[in-house]
């Protein structure tokens, strides 16, 4: 229950910013999923995933995403498959349209900070992401 309200309170403070480029400094790194609302009204929370999405803008504002699997060692391990992406700011709203050999899509970035990231998909999906950090294994 705390995780929700926390959720909900991270979407209204994204959701007061006119603004959506103040998002796209905060979009590239590696996200984890924290959270999926689905459009009616189901809620996943994660504890742990094993793949991680890594976000990088190659010009300007296109980049790629590509799922990662971090290891105890600290290094990743990369899948092959990339998705090609673009950010485009429309009607006061940070969109991200990817592109793969196989498909199109288009999803909302409706808030990003330097720990949280929320995203909305066609299907009203909602996925709330924290900033990856890495296990911290020192038994010392």
């Amino acid at each position: 229950m705390k995780r929700l309200l926390y959720a909900l309170v991270l979407v209204l403070c994204f959701s007061c910013s006119n603004d959506p480029s103040v998002y796209i400094e905060h979009v590239e790194g590696y996200w984890e999923i924290e959270a999926v609302t689905t459009s009616d009204g189901l809620k996943k929370e994660y504890t742990f995933s094993n793949t991680i999405d890594f976000i990088q803008f190659t010009d300007s504002l296109n980049g790629i995403r590509r799922k990662m699997k971090p290891n105890l060692l600290g290094n990743f391990e990369s899948s092959l498959s990339v998705e090609s992406f673009e950010l485009k700011i429309e009607n006061d709203s940070l969109n991200v349209y990817y592109k793969t050999p196989y498909s199109e899509w288009k999803e909302t970035i409706i808030g990003a900070t330097e720990k949280n990231m929320v995203v909305v998909n066609a299907n009203n999906v909602m996925y709330l992401y924290r900033r990856y950090e890495p296990l911290d294994l020192d038994l010392e």
